[in-house]
């Protein structure tokens, strides 16, 4: 390529990455910043208060809300004012339990034969912004190969359009468990994976998987404590971890200030991981009255997935959407989700939102608050659920979650009143995350 040439590549180059990222970018007014945004809130649901207040000026500067203001205060010439009198007002939902890196699909278990990580990437990016606009300005992927640590980096450096992610990186597994990325492979293809794989024997390996996602820029540690339903192999519940390697994984990821979500649907995978010190139970279908006890005794929260469950139920009524083995088990366990959820919630288990999206469509996550209702949970409980309870669990309470002064200006509308019908969360009006308007 001659000096001339490379020239233009690099320029063309330039502008390329130029007009993309200002493509990602929220909007003020004629392209400049203003100095404060003003919101007007006909409704506000604070996330963190029982209490609904009305006709009220939440008071934005940079990414941070600094005041709240009874009354629709008018906005001076350098203020941008955001009228949302007709709405109801909430601070950005939370979703505990997601994975970007996949989505349902009849080819998912070729997908990976089939596609490079770059694909993935793509894809992935593509979710998270869909998951945005649907009102989840955080949430926290559960698991992929990876490419989840790097999206959350890009989103983080403004490149790429999403939530706040928190990322596990790799499921942590036992060789044959639910996230050994081998199952159901020839034999001949692959050689066992390993700690570096996410797939560990022993207490030493455990310690060395979990300093591996470290080192791999996790957030959080994720585990696979019993069988699972879209794994290809035979059983959906059997316990999958020695409490030894439990406890080992747990103390390593204390060591590093992370906390660890356990993935389990048998009753004595899931009371090992509890007993062990887990922070979530993710799914928890087999649960029973010992669990619930022990989670009440440790504070463990469930994150319970009723979406997912009931989808893929639904799926698995459709020939060649799963394979044989799979089949069975979204059969079986798919629908009981929502009755171990109005248990646990009757039990008094603290419970934290989640939806499993990816094993159902990326951006339908405010389904869950339609299922939690239906058995039991009051409304504002819910949205809570998903704003402060899920805040907390992150340890980001002083952060998200709520609309308070210092808080992240992550907000989100809707018209109507969600303590009157609460599907209404399902289609979100407006977006704001970190003071940058994404959907209006």
């Amino acid at each position: 390529m001659n000096a001339t040439k490379l020239l233009i590549f690099f320029a063309g180059l330039a502008f390329l990455v130029a007009s993309l990222y200002s493509n990602t970018q929220g909007q003020t007014p004629d392209n400049e910043t203003p100095a404060r945004t003003l919101i007007h809130a006909g409704t506000l649901i604070d996330g963190h208060s029982d209490n609904v207040r009305s006709d009220v000026t939440i008071i934005i500067e940079a990414d941070r809300i600094t005041a709240i203001e009874n009354g629709f205060r008018a906005a001076a010439d350098d203020e941008r004012l955001i009228d949302l009198s007709a709405h109801t007002v909430m601070p950005g939902f939370i979703d505990l339990h997601v994975h970007f890196e996949s989505t349902t699909s009849p080819t998912a278990y070729m997908d990976r034969f089939t596609m490079n990580e770059a694909d993935y990437a793509f894809r992935a990016a593509h979710f998270a912004e869909i998951t945005l606009e649907a009102g989840f300005t955080t949430v926290r992927d559960l698991g992929g190969n990876h490419v989840n640590t790097s999206l959350r980096n890009a989103i983080n450096e403004g490149i790429a359009v999403g939530p706040r992610i928190l990322s596990v990186g790799k499921s942590l597994a036992t060789t044959g468990g639910h996230a050994d990325p081998t199952n159901g492979w020839r034999r001949d293809m692959v050689e066992d994976p390993g700690p570096d794989r996410g797939v560990l024997n022993g207490e030493s390996e455990a310690r060395q998987a979990v300093r591996n996602a470290y080192k791999n820029g996790a957030d959080h540690i994720k585990i696979t404590a019993t069988g699972g339903v879209l794994s290809l192999a035979a059983s959906g519940q059997n316990a999958q971890f020695q409490m030894d390697e439990l406890e080992a994984i747990v103390q390593t990821a204390k060591d590093y200030g992370m906390h660890v979500a356990a993935h389990a649907h048998g009753q004595e995978g899931m009371l090992r991981a509890v007993e062990a010190g887990v922070l979530t139970i993710e799914h928890g279908t087999y649960m029973d009255e010992a669990v619930m006890r022990a989670m009440v005794d440790r504070g463990t929260f469930y994150v319970p997935t009723i979406t997912a469950g009931k989808w893929v139920a639904e799926m698995a009524e459709i020939d060649g959407y799963y394979p044989p083995v799979v089949r069975p088990k979204a059969r079986e366990i798919g629908p009981l989700i929502q009755n171990t959820f109005a248990e646990a919630y009757s039990f008094g288990v603290p419970i934290a939102f989640g939806t499993d999206a990816g094993v159902f469509p990326h951006g339908l996550n405010a389904r869950e608050f339609e299922y939690m209702v239906e058995v039991g949970m009051p409304e504002m409980e819910a949205i809570k659920s998903a704003t402060t309870v899920a805040a907390g669990v992150l340890g980001l309470e002083d952060q998200i979650g709520s609309i308070r002064p210092g808080m992240q200006a992550d907000i989100i509308a809707v018209s109507g009143n969600p303590l009157n019908d609460i599907t209404i969360l399902q289609e979100m009006g407006f977006v704001m995350k970190g003071g940058v308007v994404y959907k209006e």
